[in-house]
């Protein structure tokens, strides 16, 4: 795969994913300790925003470089398989 300048890489999406993780460990601490339910829940949906930003980041990533280049190189099977890919990744969301 080609990568284009200043393209993110996977490696630059782990320091979010530990912090994804710091926080589903403070959403368990939070259980256990029986917290506010609202409270929570709160950290649920911060934890879960984060989650979203990291698979749109990764998304986009994908479509620059992996889509773009399927689409690019002339091969309407390769083309094809990429399309059928982000629409099976699009089925689950909904």
């Amino acid at each position: 795969m080609k990568m284009k300048p200043h393209a993110t890489t996977h490696e630059e999406n782990l320091p979010r994913i530990r912090r994804i993780a710091g926080q589903v460990q403070g959403v368990q601490r939070m259980i256990e300790e029986e917290k506010y339910c609202i409270d929570i829940v709160t950290q649920i949906q911060a934890a879960r925003s984060a989650l979203r930003a990291v698979e749109l980041r990764i998304l986009q990533k994908h479509m620059r470089h992996c889509v773009h280049d399927a689409f690019t190189s002339g091969s309407p099977r390769e083309a094809g398989e990429k399309m059928e890919e982000l629409l099976r990744v699009m089925k689950k969301q909904y």
